[in-house]
């Protein structure tokens, strides 16, 4: 080999090598903390439809994000699983609701939170405003508030002889107070008597159908929250043993026996929040990220619990329905 040929071997090896090492550096992957409450398998759906947003934007379970799921069996354990989720310095935090949100706020000030279906962000603190978030929360919001005095104005078209309503509401959740202000606001102007009755866990709902029957509820009205969520089957069970005919707050109540449903469009905010945590991951401030609403609300009803329950909803319900039941 002649002189001037090894000498270009050799620089060339010694600019190749570098690159190659850094070829061979694996790229960083991203920790999204997720926090919920359990069971995990009632929020298949949910789920499928967030990492469908995120691959749809270019991230991959297992190449380059990896979801560490932490669920409580309990409201009162989520501090603490959000506090773990702050001591492994995850990049974002999804807390889906207002309940999640609270727990993990108390636990950081600087990563990131999203949330996905938040009832009333401006009225809990957790944003400045929707334009401007202003800290490290945001995301998208169904504005319970005002969505719960609609569901009771729709339950008493569709149940009018209902002069007494029963509202569950969940008191360890961050937003029924202020809904349930809203929703007796709502009662006044429709005439309607309502009964509140607190649900704290699972174990409430059993005592409170057997009080509205005792009190000779016609109907009742549950605020949407995570507890009503998850024990959507349980609680269309005890409706219908009672014959209670009742209002929910999520399309996945009617879809597991419940009645009807005014709701926003979740697994659209679910998908949807997937951008947050996209733009959150390549850089963005969540206090520049606007909070986003709903954009669709959907009326559903089952046709079966309503048969069941000797319910026939009137013409002014019907043609309001965006999706039946059977």
């Amino acid at each position: 080999m002649r002189r001037r040929d090894l000498i270009a071997l050799i620089l060339g090896a010694s600019v190749a090598r570098p690159v190659t090492a850094r070829a061979q550096q694996p790229a960083k992957i991203a920790r999204i903390g997720f926090l919920g409450l359990a069971p995990a398998s009632s929020w298949a759906s949910r789920l499928e439809v967030l990492r469908s947003g995120l691959r749809d934007l270019g991230w991959v379970e297992g190449r380059n994000i990896l979801i560490e799921f932490r669920w409580a069996e309990r409201t009162d354990q989520l501090p603490e699983l959000a506090a773990k989720l702050v001591r492994m310095n995850v990049d974002v935090i999804f807390a889906v609701s207002s309940t999640c949100v609270e727990a993990a706020r108390q636990a950081t000030q600087t990563i990131p939170i999203v949330f996905a279906i938040h009832a009333d962000p401006v009225g809990l603190g957790h944003v400045a405003s929707l334009a401007r978030p202003g800290g490290n929360i945001t995301g998208l919001s169904m504005l319970l508030t005002e969505l719960a005095a609609k569901e009771l104005e729709i339950l008493k078209e569709a149940v009018p002889r209902a002069a007494r309503v029963g509202v569950l509401w969940n008191p360890t959740t961050p937003s029924h107070p202020r809904a349930l202000k809203a929703v007796e606001l709502a009662g006044e102007k429709l005439a309607v008597q309502l009964h509140t009755l607190p649900v704290r866990t699972a174990d409430d709902f059993e005592g409170a159908f057997a009080t509205m029957t005792h009190e000779g509820v016609g109907a009742f009205l549950s605020l949407s929250g995570p507890l009503e969520y998850s024990e959507r089957a349980p609680l269309a069970g005890l409706a219908l043993k009672h014959r209670l005919p009742g209002m929910f707050g999520q399309k996945e109540n009617v879809k597991a026996g419940g009645l009807m449903s005014y709701s926003a469009d979740t697994l659209d905010l679910v998908r949807r929040s997937a951008a947050y945590i996209d733009r959150i991951l390549k850089g963005s401030s969540p206090a520049d990220l606007p909070v986003e609403q709903a954009s669709k609300y959907e009326l559903a009803i089952n046709l079966k619990t309503a048969k069941a329950l000797d319910v026939e909803f009137p013409p002014i319900v019907l043609v309001r329905v965006d999706e039946v039941i059977e």
